[in-house]
């Protein structure tokens, strides 16, 4: 059987290491910057953040949108 592997880059990857990943390259300030919510910029945590982005479909699109902007930069 062929190895198949998938072309989506959010593919095996959890939110949760999105979120740490924009966090360590961003920081929570530039992050709330970037990406205008409130789990961001008030009062930040990454558990806080993962909470809010699980139920919030909009906004975990927002994250994953920059994730997949930023993907180049965060390679290096």
């Amino acid at each position: 059987m062929e190895n198949l592997k998938s072309k989506d880059p959010l593919h095996g990857m959890t939110l949760q290491k999105i979120v740490e990943q924009l966090v360590d390259h961003y920081g929570f300030d530039t992050l709330g910057e970037l990406i205008k919510i409130k789990c961001f910029t008030d009062n930040p945590s990454v558990k806080s953040s993962l909470t809010f982005l699980r139920k919030t479909d909009w906004a975990r699109k927002l994250v994953e949108d920059l994730y997949l902007k930023s993907l180049p930069k965060l390679l290096k």
